[in-house]
């Protein structure tokens, strides 16, 4: 599996994704983020996009640059994220002020022994929010990541990631592209 292999899968009207996917996962197109950073955010896209197809294909290229750790680390911050952001999302459009101080009662241990480094660990979880559509999350994790020292580039970079990763995996799912890829590997 090749970065091209995948932009070759997306159709015609998705030229744009086709070209972004290619600029964004390269040091070149996401500034104030270093190779590991890039591939984690982008497994971690991945698996929120719910592609199983695609985010095997991305975990196959992102582990070049992600050791063991760092992979289940993309993939624990798109788990708690997938039940954080329906929580928090939750607390902030029900317009109950009640609701926010009851305790949570779910578990999160992960939030606070990732097994990478914490701000990578955030930084992931911030794409993932941002996918998943929770404010709260977002806004959570965009804070933690400055004030461990990234840039708003970076931010934005890593954002821009979880958007071409999530609209690549919607695309290729809309056009059958995981069950082709399942279909040829059971060949």
């Amino acid at each position: 599996m090749t970065l091209d292999t995948i932009r070759d899968a997306l159709p015609d009207y998705a030229r744009d994704l086709k070209l972004n996917l290619g600029s964004v996962l390269s040091p070149t197109g996401a500034p104030g983020l270093n190779e590991r950073q890039i591939w984690a955010v982008a497994l971690g896209a991945a698996e929120a996009s719910r592609n199983p197809a695609f985010a095997a294909a991305i975990g196959q290229l992102a582990a070049a640059d992600l050791d063991a750790a760092y992979q289940t680390g993309a993939r624990a911050a798109a788990a708690i994220m997938g039940m954080n952001n329906v929580y928090y999302r939750f607390l902030h459009l029900v317009e109950d002020p009640e609701y926010a101080g009851m305790p949570a009662r779910l578990r999160m241990n992960v939030i606070g022994n990732p097994g990478i480094a914490k701000v990578d660990f955030e930084l992931i979880s911030l794409a993932v929010s941002a996918i998943n559509g929770c404010g709260t999350c977002v806004a959570s994790h965009e804070r933690h990541v400055r004030e461990h020292g990234l840039s708003r580039e970076a931010v934005q970079s890593a954002v821009r990631i979880a958007a071409t990763v999530h609209a690549v995996a919607r695309v290729l799912d809309n056009v059958g592209w995981g069950a082709a890829v399942t279909e040829a590997q059971a060949a």
